[in-house]
C-alpha cells in the first residue's frame, strides 16, 4: 500500500515531524472499545421498565387496507396495546425535502407518507400497525396474530412497468407513476451539438438496486418526560441535530421538546440519515403508556423497511468531433423511488447526476432528463454516493464505447478531453467551477502503479491457463455536499481534557482521531486529551450531520474557526496574567509568551488556573471555552484514477478482481491510515455492486432477494489486496486544503471493474454487460446466448 508522502496544511510548522500532526497514520482512538466489544449501540440501550415494540407489516405490494384485526393480539400475554394509523392521525408525515420542480415549472408531486398506512398498501413491508409488549417476544407473537385485510391489486415493480400506458396507479395525484420530469440543459444547443457531430455513441445502461446491510440494523428507544413535555429518542442517525429537527416535525411540537442520543453507529452509507415510521411509533407508544419503548429491526425486515439504493435505467448519448473531441453529452432515462419518497430520494438521479456526470473531462454542454418514478418496491434513497458513483460510472462507460466505435485509444480519448491545470478554475457544463486538480498527473500515477504497460503479458499469462483477463480505467471527480452551518464547539474540562463538539456524527470515519490531530495541531495540546461529543442533539446549536462527504471540510473547518477563538480568548487572559498587553502576546505551539522574552503561560495552564478560580479583569474573557457556527465551506472537488485488472474463467463464468490500484486527489490528508479505510470500504461496495449485489422482486413485488442467503455480497476473499496512492492538490476553499474522501472509493471501482470485464469479453464482441456480472450472466453470453438479469 503507498500513501502520498505529501501533505498540505497551513501553518504545520515542527508539528510536521510529530507523531500526531495532520498528515500523520495516527491509529483509530475509537477501536479499542470497539474490538473489546465494549461499544453501546442503540439495541443495547435499557431504560428502566422499558416496554418492546414489534411493527405488522404488509404482505401485499399493493392493495387496499380493508381492515386491520388485532382482538386477538390484544388478549395475548404480556400486550400494553396495538396502534394503527388511526392511533398516529395527528402527527406529521415523513417529509421529501428537496425543493424541486418539474420541466413546466410545476413542482414535483409529494405524496404525504403517514406512519402507518392507511386505506392502501404500497410495497411489500409497508407497515400497517405496531404492537408493544413486556417483552421483545410477546411483542412479535402478537404482532403474527394480527389478521390484516387487504384487497390485492396489480403491482408495478420496475419504472419500465410503472410508465406502461395502461399500467395501475400509486397515487391519483401522480399521472403516469411519475413524482418528477427533471430537465437540466440547454436542449436546442445540445441537439445542435449531436447534429453537427461526427460521432455519436448511444449506450443503454442499468444501475442496480443494492440493499444497504448496514451491519447494525435500526434501533430505537423511545421515552416521554409528561411533565415537562419532551420526548427523548435513541437511534443511530448521521446527525443528532438535523434528526432532532425532523423528529420534532413528525411529533408536531417545538425542536427543544425532542433530544436525540446517538451512540455507536455500525454502518449507514446514507440510509440512517432520515426518520423513518418505527421513530414515530415507539414515541407514540411511550407517550400513550408513559414507559420508555424499544424497537429492533432484524436483518429479515430490514431488507424490507430500510430504504434501498441506486436503481435507475438510463440512455447516455456522448457526441464527439472527428478528432474524438467532447461536443455533448445527453442523460435520459427513470429513477425508481420505490412507494414512498425519501428524504432526498430525488437528488440522487437529478441534481447530483448532473453535478457527477461532468467528471474530468471538457464536456461544453450536458443534458440531463429524468422521470423519477413511483413502484410497489421498497423506497429508494441515498446509497454511498447518491448519484456520484452513478454519473462517474455513465460517464466512463461512454468513453470505452465511444473509443471501440471510433478506433480512437481509450487512454488518448480520456487524456484529448482532459481538463488540464491551465485551464482552472473550470466552470463546467454541470454548473460547478472546479477550483484545485491535476487530472491528467492523477490518470499518469495510476497508469504507471497499475504498470498498464506491463498488462499484455498478464493476458498472455491469464490465457495459458485458459483464463480471459482484461483492465478497464475508472476516473471519476465528485462534487460534495454543499455549504450548511457546522457547530465548532470546545471545552476546556476540569480534569484537564478538552471536549470538542460538532454536528457530523461519526459511524465508522473515524472523526475523534481526524479532528483531534487538527485540535492537536492548532492548539499545541496533548492529541491524547482531546476528546469528542458528536451525538447529542441537547449540546448542538448547529450541525450539518455526516454525508456527501463532507465532515473533514465541515467540521474540520469549524474545529479550526474555534480553535482561534480559544487563541484570541487565550491571548486576552495571558495579557492580563501576565500583566501585558493584549498586542504583546505571542502564542506558538500551545504556549502564550510576551513578544521577545521568554515569559509565558502555557494554554492548558490558563485552562486549570481557570478553574481553580484565577479571578479576571472586568472585559477580559472568563473562561477559554467556545461555541460557534461555521456558515458553511463550499463543494470541494475529490477526484482520482483507479485502474482494475479481472479475471474470468471462461467454464464457470465466475469473474474476479484480481490487481487494483487507486490514485486519488482528497487534498490534505487529515490522517492517511483513515483514508486508506475509507478508500478500502468503497471500493470493495464498488465491487459487490459490479459483479454481485442486485435486489430482484417477483412480479407480484415480493422481495426474492430478502436474506443474506439470497444477496450476495462481497467477503474478504473476494477483493485483491489494492495498492491505494495519493496525489494531493489542496483546495483554497476551506482552511485545510481538504476534500471529501468517503464515497470516492464506489465511484472509481464501479465502473473501472465493469470496464475491465467488458473489455475481457471484447474477444466476443461484447460492447456493454450491465451490472451485476454474474457468473450465469458471463457464461451464457460466452455461450452465444442472451445476458439474463
Amino acid at each position: 500500500m503507498t500513501s502520498s508522502d505529501e501533505t498540505h496544511a497551513d501553518d504545520l510548522g515542527d508539528w510536521a515531524t510529530t507523531r500526531f500532526a495532520v498528515g500523520q497514520p495516527v491509529p483509530r482512538t475509537e477501536d479499542p472499545v470497539l474490538v473489546r466489544g465494549t461499544g453501546r449501540y442503540t439495541d443495547d440501550v435499557a431504560l428502566p421498565g422499558q416496554a418492546y415494540a414489534a411493527m405488522v407489516r404488509s404482505p401485499h405490494a399493493h392493495g387496499l387496507l380493508r381492515g386491520i384485526d388485532a382482538e386477538v393480539a390484544r388478549k395475548m400475554p404480556g400486550v400494553l396495546a396495538v396502534y394503527t394509523a388511526a392511533d398516529l392521525a395527528g402527527y406529521g408525515t415523513l417529509r421529501c425535502a428537496p425543493p424541486l420542480a418539474n420541466h413546466d415549472g410545476s413542482a414535483m408531486t409529494k405524496p404525504p407518507r403517514p406512519a402507518l398506512a392507511a386505506e392502501r398498501v404500497r410495497f411489500v413491508g409497508d407497515p400497517v400497525a405496531v404492537v408493544v409488549a413486556e417483552t421483545a417476544f410477546q411483542a412479535r407473537d402478537a404482532a403474527e396474530s394480527v389478521t390484516l385485510d387487504i384487497e390485492p391489486l396489480p403491482a408495478v415493480t420496475t419504472t419500465t412497468q410503472a410508465l406502461a400506458p395502461d399500467a395501475p396507479r400509486l397515487y391519483d395525484e401522480a399521472p403516469g407513476n411519475v413524482a418528477l420530469d427533471w430537465r437540466s440543459g440547454d436542449v436546442a444547443k445540445v441537439a445542435e451539438a449531436f447534429a453537427g457531430a461526427t460521432h455519436v455513441v448511444r449506450l443503454d445502461l442499468t444501475i442496480s438496486r443494492v440493499v444497504v446491510v448496514a451491519m447494525e440494523p435500526r434501533a430505537a428507544v423511545a421515552a416521554y418526560d409528561g411533565d415537562s413535555g419532551r420526548y427523548t429518542l435513541h437511534l443511530a442517525c448521521q446527525g443528532a441535530f438535523g434528526m432532532r429537527g425532523q423528529i420534532a416535525e413528525l411529533m408536531k411540537v417545538p425542536a427543544d421538546k425532542v433530544r436525540i442520543l446517538t451512540g455507536h453507529v455500525g454502518g449507514s452509507f446514507g440510509m440512517k440519515s432520515a426518520a423513518f415510521p418505527e421513530y414515530v411509533c415507539v414515541l407514540h407508544a411511550a407517550r400513550a403508556l408513559g414507559r420508555s419503548v424499544k424497537w429492533t429491526e432484524d436483518r429479515s425486515a430490514s431488507f424490507l423497511s430500510d430504504t434501498h439504493g441506486r436503481d435507475q435505467e438510463r440512455t447516455a448519448e456522448l457526441a464527439l468531433d472527428a478528432d474524438g473531441r467532447f461536443l455533448a453529452l445527453r442523460l435520459t432515462g427513470h429513477a425508481d423511488m420505490g412507494a414512498y419518497l425519501g428524504l432526498i430520494s430525488p437528488l440522487p438521479p437529478t441534481v447530483n447526476a448532473l453535478k457527477n456526470v461532468a467528471s474530468v473531462y471538457r464536456t461544453p454542454l450536458i443534458e440531463v432528463r429524468t422521470l423519477c418514478c413511483f413502484t410497489n418496491t421498497t423506497p429508494v434513497a441515498a446509497y454511498r454516493g447518491a448519484g456520484r458513483p452513478e454519473g462517474n460510472y455513465i460517464m466512463e462507460r461512454l468513453i470505452d464505447v465511444a473509443a471501440r466505435d471510433t478506433g480512437i485509444d481509450r487512454l488518448t480519448l480520456r487524456r484529448r478531453n482532459h481538463i488540464r491545470p491551465k485551464d482552472l478554475p473550470f466552470a463546467a457544463a454541470s454548473a460547478m467551477t472546479y477550483d484545485s486538480g491535476d487530472f491528467p498527473a492523477v490518470f499518469k500515477r495510476a497508469l504507471d502503479a497499475a504498470d498498464w504497460a506491463g498488462f499484455a503479458a498478464r493476458r498472455r499469462a491469464s490465457r495459458k491457463v485458459g483464463k480471459l483477463r482484461g483492465i478497464g480505467i475508472g476516473s471519476y471527480l465528485e462534487v460534495t455536499a454543499p455549504p450548511s452551518p457546522e457547530m465548532g464547539g470546545l471545552r476546556f474540562e476540569p480534569d484537564g481534557t478538552v471536549t470538542f463538539t460538532t454536528g457530523t456524527l461519526d459511524y465508522g470515519q473515524g472523526h475523534a482521531t481526524s479532528f483531534a490531530q487538527v485540535i492537536a495541531q492548532k492548539l499545541g495540546i496533548p492529541f491524547e486529551r482531546i476528546r469528542l461529543k458528536q451525538g447529542d442533539s441537547d449540546l448542538l446549536i448547529a450541525g450539518g450531520g455526516t454525508g456527501g462527504s463532507r465532515s473533514s471540510a465541515a467540521s474540520g473547518t469549524a474545529a479550526v474557526d474555534a480553535c482561534l477563538q480559544v487563541i484570541e480568548q487565550g491571548r486576552a487572559i495571558a495579557a492580563a496574567v501576565l500583566e501585558a498587553g493584549v498586542a504583546d502576546i505571542e502564542f506558538l505551539d500551545g504556549r502564550f509568551t510576551v513578544a521577545g522574552t521568554d515569559v509565558g503561560i502555557a494554554l492548558l495552564d490558563i485552562a486549570e488556573r481557570l478553574h481553580g478560580g484565577l479571578a479576571l479583569p472586568e472585559g477580559v474573557p472568563q473562561n477559554l471555552d467556545v461555541a460557534l457556527v461555521n456558515k458553511g465551506v463550499p463543494s470541494t472537488f475529490p477526484n482520482g484514477c483507479h485502474v482494475a485488472e479481472v479475471e474470468i474463467d471462461p467454464d464457470t463464468g465466475t469473474a474476479a478482481v484480481v490487481r487494483y490500484v487507486s490514485v486519488n486527489d482528497f487534498g490534505t490528508l487529515l490522517n492517511p491510515m483513515l483514508v486508506d479505510g475509507q478508500i478500502h470500504g468503497g471500493v470493495v461496495q464498488g465491487i459487490g455492486q459490479a459483479l454481485w449485489e442486485r435486489v430482484v422482486y417477483d412480479a407480484e413485488g415480493q422481495l426474492l432477494t430478502g436474506s443474506l442467503t439470497d444477496y450476495a455480497l462481497p467477503r474478504a476473499a473476494d477483493v485483491p489486496s489494492f495498492d491505494t496512492a495519493y496525489h494531493p492538490v489542496p483546495t483554497a476553499t476551506n482552511p485545510l486544503g481538504v476534500k471529501g474522501c468517503g464515497e470516492a472509493g464506489c465511484a472509481g471501482a464501479l465502473v473501472s471493474v465493469i470496464n475491465a470485464a467488458v473489455d475481457a469479453l471484447s474477444d466476443y464482441g461484447v460492447r456493454h454487460v450491465d451490472m451485476p456480472l454474474t457468473s450465469e450472466k458471463i457464461w451464457r453470453i460466452l455461450q452465444g446466448e442472451p445476458a439474463v438479469g
